[in-house]
């Protein structure tokens, strides 16, 4: 036992404090509910005298001190819960600790305080039956003044116990739901978080979705869990039960997916030159999931489930639902004036460029927003888009099953200035990357394929369809004009070291005042489709651009 350190067995529990202190947990705690003084005679009043003071650094030490102390000693919740300013949510999570999580040793060292924030160490000892694990980890605290008493209290929330805990997950310690999996990419490679980091919350998901059917016996596990909404389809967050610690291993399943290793290795590179990046990749003949990954500070998985504008790449089915109309087409002229005007809402291009009368195949290369918007007036149906979006492109259906959760993207039917911004992937559209690469593997393709991750065949799911193909002839018309974008237009510069069948799409969405918009881009190469998007990236070509180049290289 180090010296200093504080020990005690209460309800069975042995757990130690660690933190060279040369007093008992009694005295941090007497000190601190009597405000400080350590002489228990302090009124309420004098606390409410510190008003709003700042706290001083011995405040902060003394408080996150007693604390760490009393949860440490094993003190029940509501005990250690009286140390922070929200007792009744503090003291059930404490007491899940032991109880749920069935820790029966911590050892907890607080390091320095940096202002009103304290960081400090578990070590941990689990049981659970008649197994045992260590379980090491850092978390912090920050402390506050009391609002009614003036008091130095812990900040409450879920994650100083344990960082990835929240309101909406519980740390349990028991025999795992579903045994663990052994996931390969199409080609046999194993799949794991470690190597392929982005994968961390799919293949959670699918462990808690295939497990019990892929062959294996669970193991003992503690893991996160309440985040996920179980089901098949689309919706939830996405996070499946995670596990933190295993106590016992069990016997993995084996579950082969759609993803390919080399695509997957390319994603997760590219996405970490920028910050707040996603791509997803599909394969245009088949619908199957190539590729994801995230590079986000939120850990969400946004390329599956993210809702947001897509800007300009939204074009492809615009162009799509004009040339089906009659209105344009790719070698026909249109006028790309410099502004365009729809029931009192007026759009412009990027840096207010006009083109005058060009073919249709040059406005869309260089991304003209009015040639699109001119002619919603002769589409006389302002809710057009929202139509040919899921009878064509099989988005907006809120049916799709990949084996995963997705967000299945929305174009709501809508009227006015509003339905005008849709034209140019702005107002009420939501999409997120792998939309935007099933929007581009049509194209391509000529005809919708859902995305999966997993065979149908494995669990007898039915996928979504389209209710019929792009016409041939503007099939072939939106494919030329991708490819124009692809080597002489907005998207040369990031395609410009991809050889093969190759095409691409540019876009800029505006969201929020953001003062940069966020970049997207979509391109296909051969059997390979992928978008991307990089919040505040700016111009599509420059930040995700290069994004889905580079999956386009190593898969296509």
């Amino acid at each position: 036992m180090r010296s200093g350190a504080r020990t005690a067995v209460i309800g069975g529990v042995f757990l130690v404090f660690a933190g060279g202190v040369g007093y008992g947990a009694y005295n941090v705690y007497d000190g601190i509910t009597n405000d400080g003084t350590g002489t228990g005679g302090s009124s309420v009043s004098a606390a409410r005298d510190a008003g709003s003071a700042p706290l001083t650094a011995a405040e902060v030490d003394q408080a996150g001190r007693a604390f760490l102390a009393a949860w440490a000693n094993g003190d029940d919740g509501a005990t250690v819960a009286q140390l922070t300013n929200d007792p009744n949510a503090a003291a059930t999570v404490i007491d899940d600790y032991r109880e749920q999580a069935h820790v029966t040793r911590a050892e907890i060292t607080p390091g320095q305080a940096f202002g009103t924030k304290v960081p400090f160490t578990v070590r941990a000892t689990v049981e659970f039956g008649g197994r045992s694990a260590a379980w090491t980890y850092t978390s912090e605290l920050t402390v506050v003044r009391g609002l009614t008493t003036g008091r130095p209290l812990v900040d409450w929330s879920p994650s100083v116990v344990h960082p990835k805990l929240t309101k909406t997950n519980q740390l349990v310690t028991s025999e795992a739901a579903a045994p663990q999996i052994e996931a390969v990419d199409r080609n046999g490679v194993e799949l794991t978080k470690e190597k392929y980091p982005s994968l961390g919350p799919v293949l959670d998901e699918l462990r808690e979705r295939y497990g019990e059917t892929s062959g294996g016996s669970p193991g003992i596990e503690l893991m996160l869990r309440g985040d996920s909404d179980g089901g098949t389809g689309g919706g939830g967050t996405g996070r499946a039960a995670e596990t933190l610690l295993t106590l016992s291993e069990g016997t993995p399943g084996r579950l082969t997916t759609t993803i390919d290793a080399n695509a997957q290795s390319a994603a997760e590179r590219s996405v970490k030159q920028f910050s707040e990046a996603s791509v997803a990749a599909v394969q245009p003949s088949t619908g199957e999931i190539l590729a994801i990954a995230n590079n986000r500070a939120d850990g969400f998985n946004a390329a599956l489930l993210g809702k947001q504008a897509p800007g300009s790449t939204m074009k492809i089915v615009t162009a799509a639902l004009l040339m089906e109309k009659g209105l344009v087409a790719a070698d026909r002229p249109a006028d790309c004036p410099e502004t365009a005007t729809y029931q009192g809402r007026t759009f412009q291009n990027l840096n207010g460029f006009s083109l005058g009368s060009r073919p249709f195949s040059e406005s869309f290369a260089r991304s003209c927003n009015t040639a699109f918007i001119k002619l919603i007036d002769d589409v006389r149906d302002d809710s057009a888009l929202a139509t040919e979006t899921r009878e064509v492109f099989g988005i907006g259906l809120d049916n799709w099953k990949t084996g995963i959760p997705t967000f299945d993207g929305s174009v709501p039917e809508t009227f006015g200035g509003e339905a005008a911004a849709q034209y140019i992937g702005q107002g009420t559209v939501q999409m997120n990357a792998l939309n935007m690469a099933s929007i581009t593997a049509t194209a391509k393709n000529g005809s919708f394929k859902q995305p999966v991750i997993v065979a149908p065949e494995l669990d007898g799911r039915e996928i979504a369809t389209a209710a019929r193909s792009l016409p041939f002839d503007v099939a072939e018309q939106l494919r030329r004009m991708m490819v124009i974008t692809a080597t002489t237009g907005t998207g040369a510069n990031a395609m410009s070291g991809l050889s093969g069948d190759k095409g691409a799409k540019t876009g800029s969405a505006e969201v929020d005042g953001q003062a940069t918009s966020n970049s997207w881009f979509v391109g296909y190469r051969n059997d390979v489709a992928a978008a991307a998007v990089v919040q505040a990236g700016g111009h599509g070509g420059d930040a995700a651009g290069p994004v889905v180049a580079a999956v386009l290289g190593a898969g296509g």
